[in-house]
């Protein structure tokens, strides 16, 4: 059985069956972790395809280029980068500035709401949109520095100091 590195390598030579064995076994995953960012499975969907379109299309370029060297973490940020073009796509095509457009919120916010108590609620709400998806990325999904900063578009010493100071604004509001 192949590694998902291997299986890239393969679709990079035009192998469907690759891809195909590439799609069974990252689909599941990366669909969850869509749906931490977004609530609309419409929007996730979208997302998901145009992310094995660009996999199809692009696997040449792979060679080790993901943030952490892997397979799944160049598919992550191939998707995260998607999603944040589905959101802007969506916002343009509302004519409606993103921030004034009601949303529902992300099925990892409601999931956090039951999780965290109400003082650790209203701090987290009280951050500056910044800090907060500094910290969504990093404590929620787990995210290392460099792959923050690859999925935000900032550089890491943007999101070293963006975690520190919604530490600092965490610990003071606790």
């Amino acid at each position: 059985m192949c590694d998902e590195e291997e299986l890239v390598r393969r679709v990079a030579n035009g192998d469907r069956a690759a891809f195909e064995q590439l799609y069974r076994r990252t689909s599941p995953w990366l669909a969850v972790r869509l749906r931490r960012r977004c609530s609309d499975d419409q929007i996730v969907a979208e997302v998901l395809q145009e992310t094995y379109l660009a996999v199809w299309r692009a696997a040449g370029s792979f060679a080790g280029a993901a943030v952490d060297g892997t397979a799944v973490g160049w598919l992550w940020t191939i998707a995260a980068r998607r999603l944040v073009d589905a959101f802007r796509r969506r916002a343009r095509e509302a004519a409606v500035p993103l921030a004034a457009e009601p949303v529902a919120p992300a099925a990892e916010d409601e999931a956090l709401s039951d999780v965290v108590g109400d003082r650790v609620g209203v701090a987290l709400d009280r951050l500056a949109p910044e800090l907060r998806q500094v910290l969504q990325a990093m404590v929620v999904d787990g995210l290392t520095v460099r792959e923050t900063a690859a999925l935000l578009g900032v550089p890491e010493g943007t999101v070293k100091t963006r975690a520190r100071r919604a530490r600092l604004a965490m610990r003071e509001a606790l």
